[in-house]
């Protein structure tokens, strides 16, 4: 019955569900699970096809590839592999944000605004065209069925974006209810919230869980101590992302819930880049997204070496990422997977670690939880929070101008809420935020060991 439903589920109504939104998810993903068994340089080929069309997409549409093509003397035509986008600069959060409105394509189709904070610290506000947003969701549909899994298959998804969490109207909750997906608010780690996550996984039964690395390993360690039996649930596989995966916290994750640990590459900004098959690697999205490893000089480094990871993501011709630094370092390996895709492998990412802070009373609270706080707050340029003590937490910011007191007070009620009353939070303001030796920038730390 279950298999009845699963499949009622992915081979009728969320198709319908895509098409009623006009996304192209399902022919994008009828299109990606031919191509990933194309041999690499079938794979590039296509990659190449995809990307002439859209730079000389972007070339007369978007206000800010053209004038970019015309003060350069470049053509569509010049850029016509991987290897030309040499021609064209980085584009940077800063300098998404200087130019927001000329990146749209004209005419303007109906956009999607997102945000994020990044691992950069500097809160980002971008936009997602259809093709964009089909693309997203196909690729991640390709890479859920490497594992035996579907739409429709219940899931547990343990996030916490205000994007998602604020999302959660009547609609969504049926919509939710009928797909056979369940959100669980990732952020609070109180005994009493990871009582409630366990027992909640004990009833729903999901064939996977999906969220953050860290968040997983944290319920995977209160259940032992409470000695409870996960491997019961039969959990076909963990899907993780949005953060570094530790080798601890893998093994931690396998050992409780008995299953395998699904890594995954991407950020809201970048898209959806590379997931782990069954065999161990990551395999990058290449039919539309090219990934380019960039040294120290800013060119391209050879396969096997590290470097910083650069992104042009083919479906966003509505609001371009071309050449964007990703700020994570990593390299693309030098030999193909041995489960027979033809996709490349990023071999290796560095990177996007985010720290659980302690409240007050001693509870474990998810960083991102601070961190939104401040992400979407338009007079903060850039930020770090560090972690002194139990009651001690400074806010360094980087700021327009100074901030009016009402919205001081806001950001340290905001706190406290989420810390404890009795914390301490300074805000400390800066001309500017260093950077760790890396050149990375490192937005939550906290100085006590947990």
């Amino acid at each position: 019955m279950t298999n009845v439903y699963t499949k009622l589920i992915s081979n009728i109504l969320f198709p319908l569900h895509e098409r009623l939104k006009s996304h192209t998810t399902y022919n994008m993903l009828a299109r990606l699970e031919k191509s990933q068994w194309l041999s690499p340089e079938q794979i590039n080929t296509i990659q190449q096809q995809r990307l002439q069309v859209f730079v000389a997409n972007i070339s007369q549409h978007s206000p800010y590839y053209q004038q970019l093509f015309a003060a350069n003397n470049l053509k569509a035509s010049d850029i016509t592999t991987a290897a030309d986008l040499a021609k064209l600069p980085f584009l940077t959060k800063q300098r998404i944000t200087d130019n927001q409105q000329t990146l749209c394509s004209q005419p303007q189709e109906q956009l999607q605004r997102y945000n994020t904070g990044g691992s950069s610290g500097v809160p980002l506000i971008f936009y997602m065209g259809k093709a964009r947003v089909s693309h997203d969701v196909a690729a991640k549909l390709r890479a859920t069925r490497w594992w035996d899994v579907d739409i429709g298959d219940p899931e547990v998804v343990l996030w916490g974006s205000p994007i998602e969490l604020g999302k959660q109207d009547r609609f969504k909750k049926i919509r939710d209810g009928l797909f056979r997906s369940y959100l669980l608010p990732a952020f609070e780690f109180t005994p009493a919230h990871i009582d409630a996550y366990l027992r909640q996984l004990q009833q729903l039964k999901p064939k996977m869980l999906f969220g953050y690395p860290s968040v997983i390993h944290q319920l995977a360690l209160a259940a032992e101590a409470r000695q409870l039996n996960l491997s019961q649930l039969a959990v076909k596989v963990v899907f993780v992302t949005s953060e570094m995966l530790f080798a601890h916290q893998r093994a931690v994750i396998e050992r409780v819930f008995q299953c395998p640990v699904a890594n995954g590459y991407g950020a809201r900004d970048a898209g959806f880049i590379a997931h782990q098959c069954p065999a161990g690697s990551l395999h990058i999205s290449a039919e539309d997204i090219i990934v380019e490893i960039i040294g120290d000089d800013d060119k391209v480094v050879p396969l096997g070496e590290s470097g910083e990871i650069v992104i042009t993501h083919l479906q966003t011709q509505a609001f371009p990422f071309v050449r964007y630094r990703t700020g994570d370092i990593g390299q693309l390996a030098t030999e193909p997977c041995s489960c027979g895709r033809g996709l490349p492998v990023l071999a290796q990412v560095n990177g996007r670690t985010t720290d659980f802070m302690l409240t007050t009373a001693g509870d474990k609270l998810h960083a991102l939880a601070l961190i939104y706080v401040l992400r979407d707050l338009t007079e903060i340029k850039q930020f770090k929070i560090i972690q002194h003590a139990l009651t001690e937490v400074e806010v360094q910011l980087v700021t327009g101008a100074p901030l009016s007191s009402e919205l001081t007070q806001y950001i340290i009620k905001q706190f406290q809420q989420r810390l404890g009353n009795d914390c301490t939070i300074t805000l400390q303001h800066l001309a500017n935020i260093a950077s760790l030796p890396n050149g990375k920038h490192r937005y939550v730390e906290s100085k006590l060991a947990h």
